[in-house]
């Protein structure tokens, strides 16, 4: 039996260029459905500029996750 783990619908590319260009926004949060987390980063300018800043490395290292819980992997 082979074990797959899935990944989420959204694509890396569409999540990282959203977060680089928009994450103090928090629109990339909003794009992989995590909404609470998104109007956070929106009411603190993306936690000052750092929680955006964790976010797009943890994006283009392939450790960000959609609201399901899953990654956030490279275009399907």
């Amino acid at each position: 039996m082979e074990n797959q783990i899935q990944n989420s619908e959204r694509t890396m590319t569409t999540t990282a260029l959203l977060c680089f260009f928009l994450g103090g926004m928090g629109v990339h949060r909003f794009y992989v459905g995590k909404v609470g987390s998104g109007i956070a980063q929106l009411l603190t300018l993306g936690g000052l500029g750092v929680w955006a800043i964790v976010d797009f490395v943890r994006i283009l290292l392939g450790k960000f996750k959609d609201d399901k819980g899953l990654l956030v992997k490279g275009n399907q």
